[in-house]
């Protein structure tokens, strides 16, 4: 497939990576030429120096026989130019843009072949937003992934001394809840990835995936951590795009504090949140929050748009007796640099909206992805075609499936029905299978298995 990619920030560069480790024909467009230089010696990529709105540059850059566009530049305008442009001109058939504004989001059938041809709008905002909002209603988590509209749920955590079941078989899990079905897709241990069996024993600090209907996940987690009390009082730091998001999602369902360092912002806060306090502040002084009472918090979301702001608020912030801090860290480099110690979770920005573009490279079908381990694991929603003669799934038990090495199959959604896996169920057509790749080079091996023979048509 070949993906023609506008932009070389740190969400283009991000996402030419991980496609470039698969093999796509990758070509990235920029305006900045020694960008391009570092990342085409880095990778196995082609680049273009220039706008990508303009005809010329997306013609010098293969537009006329790519198979997908992805505009992913700092400029809403330009990444809508440049679709318009492959539609118009090119024939490109898929076209993905990032939009930003929610003064284009909000315009009903904007987006479309009549008014303005994207096949698929991406908003980075959106994305962190719901991630730190299912982290907020699951204390203690450290991923919540959806799948199958929300129906099942992947979670990590990590195990703790005194959860029931560490130091345990994990075929005890079911004898401790026989109300409740489950299954662990994976286990991290020291860093290295384990696929667990029933006599596999969870030891403390363990990071454990497992999926579970969304109605049993907090149920699954209190068998692997202490109960964590549901959150009550949040405060963010950062009155951006993603802060305000944030407290308009969030503050129906919990009492809210926006720290913000501009007044001039301040004031259009107060007059777009209707329950949250907003605070005129810099997040990082200590007598300040001390004043607000931070040690009462439960959660603390740094989500400013400087990393070393983000990163010494929340360190702040957790010395001063913060249940759990959520760091926004623009630089995938500090992220494992920060995540495990004082800082309880970090979050990208870029990995988020890479995991959400994945979706549309698979060559099977395939319904949701999510890349985990910074890109170096994923988990995927295929959906079965075809009947026992010519798919490698359908009309087969799981335990009889070849599955490639390092792969699970954490649970099939039939219709309405979750089921989750287990060695005697049988897959059929049409069933949405949830698996999770411990390696992500196994990702074309798993998209062959769901691809349906030559007879089925």
């Amino acid at each position: 497939m070949k993906i023609l990619i506008l932009g070389a920030g740190q969400v283009g560069g991000t996402l030419a990576e991980n496609l470039a480790n698969e093999a796509f024909d990758i070509t990235l467009v920029d305006n900045n030429a020694s960008v391009l230089d570092e990342l085409r010696d880095k990778l196995d990529i082609q680049t273009v120096h220039g706008s990508g709105s303009h005809p010329d540059v997306l013609r010098r850059a293969g537009a006329d026989d790519a198979d997908m566009l992805i505009a992913v530049t700092s400029s809403d305008e330009v990444n809508m130019v440049a679709c318009q442009v492959c539609y118009s001109l090119f024939r490109t058939p898929t076209k993905i843009a990032r939009i930003r504004s929610s003064s284009y989001l909000m315009r009903e059938g904007f987006f479309s072949k009549e008014h303005m041809p994207i096949d698929v709008l991406i908003n980075p905002e959106e994305v962190v937003t719901t991630n730190i909002r299912q982290l907020l209603e699951h204390p203690g988590a450290l991923q919540v992934l959806d799948f199958a509209d929300g129906r099942v749920q992947l979670v990590a955590v990590k195990a703790y001394y005194g959860g029931p079941l560490v130091g345990q078989e994990l075929r005890f899990l079911r004898q401790h809840m026989p109300n409740v079905d489950t299954r662990v897709a994976a286990i991290y241990r020291r860093g290295r990835a384990m696929i667990p069996e029933g006599n596999t024993v969870i030891e403390a600090d363990d990071e454990v995936f497992f999926i579970a209907a969304r109605e049993h996940i907090n149920a699954v987690m209190g068998e692997l951590r202490r109960v964590e009390r549901p959150f009550k009082r949040i405060m963010i730091a950062g009155g951006g795009n993603i802060g305000v998001r944030l407290a308009q999602a969030i503050e129906p369902f919990f009492s809210v504090k926006v720290v913000e360092y501009s007044k001039a912002r301040c004031e259009e806060l107060a007059d777009t949140l209707h329950q949250s306090v907003v605070l005129n502040m810099d997040a990082t002084d200590r007598e300040r929050l001390l004043e607000e009472n931070i040690e009462q918090c439960d959660a603390f979301c740094a989500v400013t748009n400087d990393d070393e702001v983000n990163i010494m608020s929340s360190l702040l912030a957790k010395r001063l007796g913060v249940r759990q801090v959520i760091t926004l860290i623009g630089k995938p480099a500090y992220v494992d640099l920060v995540q495990g110690g004082d800082i309880d979770i970090a979050i990208s920005p870029q990995q988020a909206t890479t995991s959400s573009l994945l979706s549309y490279v698979r060559r099977a079908d395939v319904a949701a992805v999510h890349s985990l381990r910074r890109g170096a694991a994923e988990a995927i929603e295929a959906i079965a075609h075809g009947d026992a003669k010519t798919s490698k799934v359908v009309g087969r038990a799981i335990g009889d499936v070849e599955l490639p090495t390092g792969t699970t199959i954490g649970a099939l959604v039939r219709g309405e029905r979750v089921l989750i896996a287990h060695d005697d169920l049988v897959i059929e057509t049409d069933d949405h299978v949830i698996m999770f790749l411990v390696d992500k080079r196994q990702v074309t091996a798993v998209e062959r298995m769901f691809q349906v023979g030559l007879t089925f048509f």
